[in-house]
């Protein structure tokens, strides 16, 4: 999947990935995560989320990284925040009281750059990358994390129904990416209501991965 295509997304507002509220998911399983206050939660394609609000509602601190400026101009703006902005390498780093995002390609952050991170909420990038960039993904994302505990949300669906992201990802793939570092735990499964896009049945998964 091209930069491009995310990025005209977000220059488009074809935004339907992103909600108008905190995931009712994160706030149900966060706790699953076992961490103490202030900690550093790494959330990957991040977006504008308002996940992010929610965990630095609960005073921990909040780390992403993001492929597109306009996503992140408006995360701060809706975050009430006007963040310093240095550039690291290719990244642009934007960073403020209790939060840092990296603005660029994903596999040009390292661990060194990114810096300590005690857990990872993933919403919503595994379920955006196609199959043959998740491994990938998964790789680099334990390798500069240091295997930190994850919390992830997956969507299994019949792919042959429509195209993704976000793409379905079963349990199968799950143990496939993550079975080597980590112990996996699923915490939940409910159906999506009114389906995926409004008319594909899906359901939502919710899994604790801890190392």
């Amino acid at each position: 999947m091209e930069e491009d295509f995310w990025h005209y997304r977000w220059q488009n507002n074809q935004i339907g990935f992103h909600e108008p509220k905190p995931n009712p998911r994160l706030i149900d399983y966060f706790h699953e995560l076992g961490l103490k206050n202030k900690s550093r939660i790494f959330v990957p394609l991040c977006g504008k989320t308002l996940d992010i609000q929610w965990l630095l509602s609960k005073e921990h601190q909040v780390v992403g990284v993001e492929l597109s400026d306009l996503a992140i101009a408006q995360l701060f703006d809706s975050l009430s925040l006007e963040p310093e902005v240095t550039q690291l390498g290719k990244l642009k780093h934007y960073y403020a009281k209790n939060i840092d995002i990296f603005v660029g390609n994903f596999f040009d952050l390292t661990g060194s750059i990114l810096g300590q991170v005690d857990a990872i909420y993933d919403r919503a990038a595994l379920v955006a990358l196609p199959e043959d960039m998740r491994q990938k993904y998964t790789k680099h994302l334990i390798e500069i994390t240091n295997e930190a505990p994850h919390l992830l949300l997956t969507y299994r669906y019949d792919q042959s129904l429509t195209n993704g992201p976000p793409f379905s990802v079963d349990q199968d793939m799950v143990q496939t990416y993550y079975n080597d570092h980590y112990s996996i735990n699923l915490l939940g499964s409910e159906p999506v209501p009114n389906g995926l896009r409004g008319q594909f049945p899906s359901t939502q998964s919710v899994w604790i991965l801890k190392p």
